[in-house]
């Protein structure tokens, strides 16, 4: 059994409002990119990394994976118009490389500071229970809204879970997924994701460890936010 990882980078980043796509942005030198690859390339359970890249950039980021000795890149794919497209096409160019009992941990490659532990878990909750998404707990109150200015309804968030990348999938049932779900059109469209689409197919998602420190960088903020979290040691006194 392998495990190969899917890396979404085809995004526009237009929402950091720079010149180029977020995932290419230098941060001490080193696209974000390079940041979330090498935590894939490091980690002894994962074989291959596949890469759905933004068209325009493969190139640049074949230099990139040169440059920092990314030796577990595979193929590099290009991106659809949605996310889901873009999951798809990757899900699809693996069809030649996985058998159905390999896993395919799906994640976003602007979270730069997965790391090892959420990974190995998210990899042994998989092989456990065939698929397995990083979590963590709900720590604010969650209130409905009964208009756009108030509210008599709030949920408990005992019930509730934030789902993150990575997420873990056997080649297999993730083919499978794909090939219905854009043939039916179910779990495609808007903010949907592998997780949700797959929910909305009738599967049971499986919970693995997430941590805080894996944020997801879509604004200017993140970025600084990335660099405090580079920066940051832990408390020798602290358990």
């Amino acid at each position: 059994m392998s495990t190969y990882a899917l890396i979404l980078a085809s995004g526009k980043g237009q929402r950091t409002r720079q010149d180029i796509p977020k995932q290419f942005i230098n941060v001490h030198d080193k696209p974000i990119i390079i940041y979330t690859l090498e935590n894939f390339q490091k980690h002894p359970e994962v074989d291959g990394i596949v890469v759905v890249c933004l068209d325009g950039w493969q190139d640049i980021l074949r230099a990139y994976s040169r440059q920092y000795n990314i030796t577990k890149l595979t193929k590099i794919v290009n991106g659809g118009a949605t996310v889901q497209e873009s999951c798809r096409n990757g899900v699809f160019a693996l069809k030649d490389i996985c058998s159905d009992d390999d896993i395919v941990i799906v994640h976003d490659g602007i979270r730069p500071l997965v790391d090892e532990e959420v990974l190995s878990d998210v990899i042994a909750t998989c092989r456990k229970f065939g698929n397995g998404v990083t979590s963590l707990p709900y720590n604010e109150q969650i209130f409905k809204k009964a208009d756009e200015f108030s509210t008599h309804e709030y949920i408990v968030r005992d019930t509730l879970r934030r789902v993150q990348t990575p997420q873990a999938y056997k080649f297999g049932k993730l083919f499978w997924a794909y090939e219905k779900a854009f043939a039916e059109e179910i779990g495609i469209y808007g903010s949907s994701y592998t997780n949700t689409m797959m929910v909305d197919l009738g599967e049971t998602l499986y919970f693995a460890s997430g941590s805080d420190r894996n944020i997801k960088i879509t604004t200017v903020d993140d970025i600084e936010l990335f660099k405090a979290l580079l920066a940051a040691k832990k408390t020798s006194w602290l358990k």
